[in-house]
């Protein structure tokens, strides 16, 4: 039987899962408070789990909070967000290197392919896609079988797959994305590993250029 602590501690992880996906999807866009009684009312709760579930979210970077003014989807000034996407490019060519001493993983190459293939299917579903894009890249993370980069790579979590998701959302950059995924895969295939890191760096500086456009759109909407 749980304990009533065990409980909420359970409840509190479920209820920032739930905020987890509507700040991943864009359904709580950034800078919007985050209401302590609705969350509440929808679990039939009081108000502490859902405290505690804000402070997790607040740990992990989705959420920031204000004194006297309570939570908000926290806004990532465009020198954050071009800071985390440079310590992910830094983190793969990391394990390009130690993928060129250890030689290609083909089970994990495998399991790129069938995570592509996965990703063609998505392409409408912006959510879908942005969380098959990171378990593609996590096999290449995976590949360089080093711990330490992993452990590295999984701190980026859920802010890098909210910038992921706000990229996605433009138009075309899905279909640009599998385009790119498939020249990572016939590189590794070929094991072409020069040229796989000039892809990733490309790769990863189009994100950049994608995001910083859509960050200053969104500025100039908002009157900033």
């Amino acid at each position: 039987m749980r304990t009533p602590k065990y409980a909420d501690n359970v409840l509190s992880n479920t209820i920032a899962e739930h905020i987890t996906e509507q700040i991943v999807s864009g359904e709580l866009e950034p800078g919007e408070k985050l209401v302590e009684d609705n969350y509440a009312k929808e679990y039939g709760t009081s108000r502490a789990p859902v405290r505690e579930a804000i402070y997790i979210l607040a740990i992990e970077g989705l959420v920031e909070r204000i004194p006297h003014k309570g939570a908000i989807v926290k806004r990532y000034l465009k020198t954050e967000i071009y800071d985390l996407l440079e310590i992910r490019n830094m983190l793969e060519k990391m394990a390009v290197d130690r993928i060129k001493e250890h030689g290609i993983d083909q089970k994990l190459l495998e399991e790129m392919k069938e995570i592509l293939n996965r990703m063609k299917a998505v392409v409408h579903d912006v959510r879908s896609y942005t969380q098959l894009n990171h378990s593609f890249h996590k096999c290449l993370i995976k590949m360089s079988k080093s711990s330490t980069i992993m452990e590295m790579y999984l701190r980026l979590g859920w802010p890098l797959l909210r910038v992921q998701n706000l990229s996605f959302a433009k138009t075309g950059n899905i279909e640009k994305s599998i385009a790119e995924h498939e020249k990572i895969i016939e590189l590794l295939s070929k094991q072409y590993m020069a040229e796989l890191s000039d892809v990733l760096i490309k790769h990863n500086e189009d994100v950049i250029s994608s995001i910083t456009a859509i960050i200053d759109l969104q500025n100039l909407s908002n009157g900033n």
